[in-house]
């Protein structure tokens, strides 16, 4: 089963990590969300409490597919200051294998250097963040294993972009038209 893992950090924007999560889940991928915290639970932005399926330190990435971050201050911030996501990253990448950004959170690839020479999408004023990309504005950007969003509004075409990626057009559209997403 393809496997995919979204890292939450207290300060996480709600939609951009919720919504690729239902979608990739409704689309047949395995998703588990990880808590950076040291606890199961896990505050968003806009104080909704989520209980993610796995702490940090009880994770392995070896079976990613993808790893993806989602946005939101201060999720994004405490996210590329956590040395094991960072790590994490790192070694997905170098592999070649998929990644996943939204809104704030590519800033923490491009903190890492996985942005050079790409283009990659962000929130506006976080586009100095973006480390050797090429800024393109665009709701979602995807160049060679990376996929960026531009914010919560992005979030369904994020979503949706990366469930082609992981699963192809006709799962894409078969699930868009069962969520009335056409």
């Amino acid at each position: 089963m393809t496997k995919v893992y979204v890292f939450l950090a207290d300060g996480f924007e709600d939609v951009e990590a919720l919504a690729p999560v239902d979608v990739l889940r409704r689309g047949g991928v395995g998703v588990v969300t990880v808590s950076i915290n040291g606890s199961d639970m896990v505050k968003s932005a806009h104080n909704v409490y989520v209980k993610a399926d796995v702490r940090f330190e009880e994770a392995n990435f070896s079976d990613a597919d993808l790893l993806m971050i989602p946005g939101g201050m201060p999720g994004a911030k405490n996210l590329d200051e956590h040395e094991g996501v960072r790590n994490a990253l790192l070694a997905h990448a170098k592999q070649g294998k998929l990644l996943g950004a939204i809104c704030a959170g590519p800033m923490v690839l491009g903190h890492l250097g996985l942005l050079d020479g790409l283009r990659a999408t962000c929130y506006p004023g976080f586009e100095g963040e973006l480390k050797g990309a090429t800024y393109t504005a665009q709701l979602v950007t995807v160049d060679g294993n990376v996929v960026t969003g531009k914010g919560p509004a992005a979030a369904f075409e994020y979503a949706f972009t990366l469930l082609s990626i992981l699963k192809g057009e006709k799962v894409v559209s078969d699930l868009r038209k069962g969520m009335m997403f056409e």
